[in-house]
C-alpha cells in the first residue's frame, strides 16, 4: 500500500512538473515524451486520474492528519 501512494505520489509530480513547463514555456513536454502519439497522452493522463482519486481514498480512509492540530 505504502508503494502505491509512492507511486500515485510520482506519477502527480511528474504531470504537475510537465503542467508547469507547458504553462511557463508553451512546450508541451508530455506530449514530447509521448512522442506524439495520443495513445500514450491519454493513458497518462487516465493514469493519473485514477491516481488522484487513490490519493483522495487514501486521505479519507487512513487520516494522515488525525493527529495534527
Amino acid at each position: 500500500m505504502k508503494f502505491t501512494c509512492y507511486l500515485c505520489l510520482t506519477n502527480l509530480v511528474i504531470l504537475g512538473i510537465c503542467a508547469a513547463v507547458y504553462a511557463f514555456s508553451g512546450f508541451d513536454l508530455l506530449n514530447f515524451l509521448s512522442f506524439g502519439l495520443p495513445v500514450i497522452y491519454r493513458s497518462f493522463y487516465a493514469i493519473c486520474g485514477v491516481s488522484a482519486l487513490f490519493c483522495v481514498y487514501s486521505m479519507i480512509v487512513f487520516k494522515p492528519f488525525k493527529g495534527l492540530k
